[in-house]
Formats: C-alpha cells, structure tokens, sequence
C-alpha cells in the first residue's frame, strides 16, 4: 500500500483548462506544422482515445502500491524530437497510461532490456527505428500497440502496426471515459551512462512542479491559469529522449506559452538554431552545457540574424563552462545564461544565473528543500562544514525506481522522519550559503588515496583556449591504483600542445588531480543530449596507455 499522500491537479486537467483560455494561441510549432492549443487538445484526447479502444490504461490505483511498482501500461516513445513525442506524452497521460523515454541510439540489445524492463505495452516509433524493433518483436510478448510515424527513411509499415495519424482520425475528440489523474506515473528512464538504465517513477502531479517548472503555489485549475502569461516561446535544442528537452517543453506549455521544434532534430544545427530564433522570436533557449554551447558559439561568429527577441539561454544536464558563458554573454550582453542542476531522480534543483559579465560555474545558492547530507547519511550539514556531504534534496519527490525496492530505499533515504532523495551529487555547503557541487560520486576516480572528481578536471582543461571538448576518466594504475587520464578534443587546425593545456588546467585544480597523459582524439562520444559516455572514455584511456 502506498504511504504518499494523494496528488493535486495533475497535467492533463491543468492543460485542458489553459487551452480553454486560449485555443486558437499557437501552442506547436515543428517545421511547416503549426498547431493551436486547440488542436493539441483534440489530437491527445484522439490518442488517448486510440489507446483506451486497444485496453490500455491503469488497471491498479496508486494508493494500492508501494512506490517502486506500477498498476498502469507503459508506452515507449521512440522518436526524434517532433510534435508526435510530446503529443504522445500527453496523450499517454489522458488515457492513464504511463509514458517513458526510449533512446533512439541503442543497439537491439540494448531496446530489448529497456522494453523488457520497462515492461512496454505499447509504443511510438519513427520509420527509421521500424527494422531495430522488427529485430526483436518476437521477444517482447507485452508490447501490442504499435504506432508508426513516417520520416525520411521510407521504411513500410511494420506488421500489426497502425500509422500514427490514422490512428488519431479513427477516434474521437471526447474526453476520455477513464477521466485524469495527478496520482498517474510519469516515468522517465535514466541515461544508463555509468550503468544499465533505471525507470524513475514520478506522479505527474509531483512532476508538474518538480521537474516541468509548473508553479509551486497554485492549488486550483483558477490560479494555474492566472500564472500561464503566455509569454514564453521556448526552443528546447537537447532530444525530448532525455528530460532536460521535454521538462522545458511542458514547461512552456504550463506557462500557456508557445514550443518551437527545432527543424533538424536528428542533430545540432547551429544556423538551424538561430533562424527559428529569429523567425519564431524565440526567447527562451534550452542547451546541454558546453556540447552544445561550441557549436552555437561558432554560429554566432559570423552570425547576422535578429536574436532581439531572446532573453534566456538555459543549460541543463550538463556543465556550462564559465569561459562559454562569457562567450554567449559577449554577443548576446542582453541575454541571461542560467545554470541549471538537476537529476532524474529529484527534478530540477538548483540554479545559477549569469549576466552582465559576470561567470561562474560550479557553485549555486542554496534554495528552499535542497540539503547537504553526511557521508553517512544519517544528519543534514550546516553551513561551513568540513568536507564533502552529499546533495540531497527535500519535497515532492519522485516514488522510487520500477520494480527496485533496494535501489529505492538507498537512492531515497529517510533522515529524521524526512524523505530526501540523493542523487548521487558529492557537495559542500560553504559558510554564506553556496553549495559547491564536486560532482558524481559515480565518475569519481580514486587515485593514490585521494577522490577526484571527473567534472572538475574537465571543466579546467576545457578553460585551455584550443581545448574544443574533454571527457576524463581513471584506468588502473600499478603505482596510484587509477590514475587520470583526460581524452581532448581540440578546436580545428590546433595542434597537441601537453605542457600549455596542463599549465592552464594548474590555475583551477590541484597538482594531485592533474592528468597523468592526455589522449588526442578527433571526435568525443557523447549523448545526443551532450553527456559524456564514460564508459567509451575510460576504454580509450585504457587503449592508449603509454
């Protein structure tokens, strides 16, 4: 049984009572397709409706389960960022099915764990991914819904499958007979980047203000609607396969405000980029740290659009190095860059804001629910504590991992009678109330007795001028057990330079957390969504041992 109290409003009622505010407001925009709030309404109530008529649905309330099982079906969203991904998201929740992330670069191996374990009944997927699925249908005997969306590829319709909009023009626009529900998962798997990936099981109702940045004060369907101003026309640049773009996404739409898809989704196109900025007066910009900050940097050099318009550029789920916030702040001075911290187990948490000249990185004021926990985890830090606690965090939290009950109870522990979830951040709170994130216990690299973090060693070898990108990792050691190793790549036409990148990267870091070699590469392997794949760098690190 469930020990959570009831959820309040949840996306779905909140949404359909904005768009009863605005329907003919422009609500999405991909491409030549520029669907009002009205039509996005009817189309996820068609969907809804499409997968009601095929038995899909919540079987089991939520007050009859403990936190890391589910009572619903689960559909997999297969798909590169268009208006289908978030449509079928919201669409998911008006049937009381449970949406998740798919990553739409794994290997059949890979799909078939996460189907498995995500005991998928269902699924979204774009032509191109059709043969990958084909490979290993046979093997996923739950999965009976299947809809397919053309793209470029060309692929036929796939066996048992029905195309996406035909399955929206068989049904009707009435509101579901299941009715909503806040208590309804949202569930959003992990990147898998240091281990296999976990489903992270949310209510939709905490995932409103914890993780799309809905408003943490309003109570009713009124005062929703008093603060959706609008105003925010939003281009999520990061694939919505990983939250950070689908959280600025729904975000946008709790303001009543306007998405903008980006016209190339399969990859980072900086003039891309900057034409819908122009052309749509974006003023919201979401990014994935300094991954995605290069190449939009380069853009700007020769740049000759009207960016007037734009007022935020936001990163998330990942590191923006403060040199590159300089950068954006030198040709854009109007604009404020925003830090932004976050996890999939505790939502968004901590922000930082950069504007007028002003940089830094690394370093955040506390905020109300975030908490620095002992090593032990048995007490919360004070201020100016000596050491390293962990980052941890207070509220409405997520329920737990699927099907994980000893993941859950480690990752959301219980301290005094309060439930914090620790993501897995090492971090210290200083005297005057900033927290110094270090970074992920995970990709700590234990070298001649002492921790180093990954991040750290990273961001001081990429304040190197000729340094374009850099992953660092630990491979055994004789002498210091693991030592570190950092994998660079350099900006175009630069040549290897070991003694300047090292004497830069002395002005950030200790000599002990100093690179032992540093391996030269043409391309970092990273997520679509810019995060490091450790794994891909410590092999390199291991294969290029001197």
């Amino acid at each position: 049984m469930s020990s959570f109290p009831p959820a309040t409003l949840g996306i779905a009622e909140i949404l359909e009572a904005i768009t009863a505010t605005r329907p003919n407001d422009e609500c999405l925009i991909f491409r030549d397709k520029r669907f009002t709030w009205q039509q996005v309404s009817d189309r996820t109530r068609q969907l809804a409706n499409y997968l009601a008529s095929q038995g899909l649905g919540c079987h089991t309330e939520r007050d009859q389960l403990p936190g890391w099982e589910s009572g619903q079906d689960h559909l997999a969203i297969y798909l590169h960022n268009g208006n289908e991904y978030l449509e079928a998201m919201l669409g998911s929740w008006k049937a009381r099915v449970a949406p998740f992330n798919v990553n739409y670069r794994y290997v059949a191996e890979e799909l078939h764990y996460l189907l498995n374990d995500a005991n998928a009944s269902a699924i979204v997927i774009h032509s191109r991914f059709a043969p990958l699925l084909a490979e290993i249908r046979s093997s996923l005997p739950n999965l009976r819904v299947i809809l397919q969306v053309p793209d470029s590829s060309g692929n036929d319709l796939l066996p048992g499958a029905v195309w996406y909009e035909d399955a929206l023009s068989q049904s009707t626009t009435d509101k579901p007979a299941a009715g909503y529900s806040g208590d309804d998962l949202y569930i959003l798997y992990t990147g898998g980047t240091t281990g296999m990936p976990k489903g992270v099981l949310w209510r939709n109702a905490d995932a409103v203000v914890e993780c799309f940045g809905g408003s943490k004060t309003a109570r009713t369907l009124d005062e929703f609607i008093t603060e959706a101003t609008g105003t925010l026309r939003a281009l999520p640049s990061p694939p919505f396969m990983h939250g950070a773009g689908h959280w600025i996404a729904m975000r946008a739409w709790l303001t009543g405000g306007t998405i903008i898809v980006q016209s190339q989704p399969d990859r980072l196109e900086a003039e891309d980029i900057w034409n819908l900025v122009e052309e749509e007066k974006v003023n919201f910009l979401l990014i994935v740290g300094d991954a995605f900050a290069r190449p939009l940097l380069d853009g700007l050099v020769t740049n000759t659009h009207d960016l007037s318009s734009l007022l935020s550029i936001l990163s998330g789920g990942a590191a923006l190095s403060a040199h590159l916030k300089a950068e954006f702040l030198s040709h854009l001075p109007t604009v404020m860059v925003v830090d932004g911290l976050g996890s999939s187990e505790a939502g968004g948490q901590l922000s930082q804001v950069s504007a007028g000249g002003v940089t830094s990185t690394g370093s955040f004021p506390l905020s109300p629910q975030n908490h620095i926990l002992s090593e032990d985890l048995t007490s919360e830090l004070a201020p100016g504590h000596q050491g390293l606690g962990w980052l941890a965090k207070s509220g409405r939290l997520a329920l737990g991992y699927f099907h994980d009950q000893a993941k859950t109870e480690k990752t959301y522990p219980v301290v005094d009678g309060i439930r914090f979830v620790v993501p897995g951040d090492r971090a210290r709170l200083t005297a005057d109330n900033m927290i110094e994130v270090h970074g992920r216990d995970s990709v700590t690299i234990n070298s001649g007795g002492e921790k180093i973090f990954a991040e750290e060693v990273e961001a001081a070898i990429k304040a190197h001028p000729h340094v374009y990108d850099c992953v660092v990792a630990g491979r055994p050691s004789e002498r210091w057990g693991n030592e570190v190793v950092a994998v660079v790549r350099l900006k175009e036409g630069k040549t290897p330079d070991d003694a300047s990148i090292l004497a830069t990267a002395e002005h950030h870091i200790a000599r002990y957390k100093m690179p032992k070699q540093i391996v030269y590469v043409a391309e970092i392997v990273r997520s679509p969504a810019g995060k490091a794949d450790y794994r891909w760098a410590k092999q390199i690190a291991i294969d290029n041992a001197n």
